[in-house]
């Protein structure tokens, strides 16, 4: 029951000190007050599971190691790993059920699917190097203090309870963006969704909700999404991935016609068969580059 209450604590700890971390840095980033992450409260549970972990890390005894700088090393390599394991897994939850991207790393270089990438692996490890190596002992007197008083554990109950309460919230919120996500065939950047709307918000002067920031009229929110699906068709990254579809698409006809080629070496050449008009089969079936061509259906959809 104790190691179960020290984790919870650490949990709770870790959350919040992460959200005002978040907090100072997109004040930076964005100039206004954001509030981050995908909950409404002062909370952000990457963080806290990141502080479990850190915390486990480091009471792991290595003392089998001779050398102190070997002992680092391996600390270090456990952190790195497990850091850009547990962000990995956090973001692609989010992707895979519900369709929502809560950060993206796409514009680094060797990124994998936008939620990892060798830069920020790099930097969570000096993060939990610098907690190894320098909070540690302050969060285990902490820890020992909580143990000691556990009637404090009462606050902890309260703020697994908001916790809670906020999460299934923000699971129907989440439904809804799912839906949305999936009738217009995109992916949901949630925090680039977040700064639309409170830019929309601003251009009317109108006030917006720091704790949640979907919190606007229903035509604010309809135009918003509407310009999001604009923009994500017409982005960068999207175009990209359709440049890369398009390749695959007129490399397979190629592929069809050298065997067809190939075929007709072997028993000889045969006049094409004619359609109504004149044109051949293989035009009046949409082979691209012929007088037939059918449209790209997700051209047709973007006009």
């Amino acid at each position: 029951m104790q190691t179960f209450l020290t984790l919870t604590f650490l949990f709770a700890l870790g959350a919040v000190f992460g959200w005002c971390m978040e907090l100072v840095y997109r004040r930076l980033a964005h100039g206004k007050w954001v509030n981050p992450g995908f909950l409404h409260g002062p909370y952000l549970p990457l963080y806290g599971f990141g502080l479990v972990l850190l915390y486990l890390i480091a009471e792991i005894p290595l003392d089998g190691l001779d050398k102190t700088w070997l002992q680092y090393a391996v600390r270090l390599v456990i952190i790195c790993v497990s850091m850009t394991l547990i962000e990995y897994l956090s973001g692609l939850i989010f992707i895979k059920g519900m369709g929502i991207k809560l950060w993206d790393y796409s514009s680094r270089r060797g990124n994998i699917q936008g939620i990892i990438c060798p830069l920020f692996s790099l930097i969570w490890t000096l993060i939990g190097g610098g907690y190894v190596f320098l909070l540690h002992p302050a969060i285990s007197r902490a820890v020992v203090w909580f143990t000691g008083n556990l009637y404090y554990s009462f606050f902890v109950g309260i703020f697994f309870g908001l916790f809670i309460w906020d999460l299934a919230s923000t699971l129907r919120l989440s439904v809804k963006l799912r839906k949305f996500a999936k009738d217009h065939d995109v992916m949901v950047r949630y925090e680039e969704l977040k700064l639309m709307i409170r830019n929309a918000l601003d251009g009317m002067k109108a006030k917006s909700s720091f704790l949640n920031p979907f919190r606007a009229s229903a035509e604010t929110i309809r135009a918003t999404l509407a310009r999001y699906v604009e923009n994500f068709r017409n982005g960068e990254y999207n175009l990209k991935f359709r440049k890369k579809q398009q390749k695959a698409e007129e490399a397979q006809p190629e592929k069809q016609l050298s065997g067809s080629a190939q075929e007709t070496g072997r028993k000889g050449p045969e006049a094409p068969e004619k359609g109504a008009e004149g044109i051949s089969d293989s035009a009046a079936a949409g082979v691209p580059g012929t007088v037939g061509e059918v449209p790209d259906r997700k051209t047709e959809q973007g006009r």
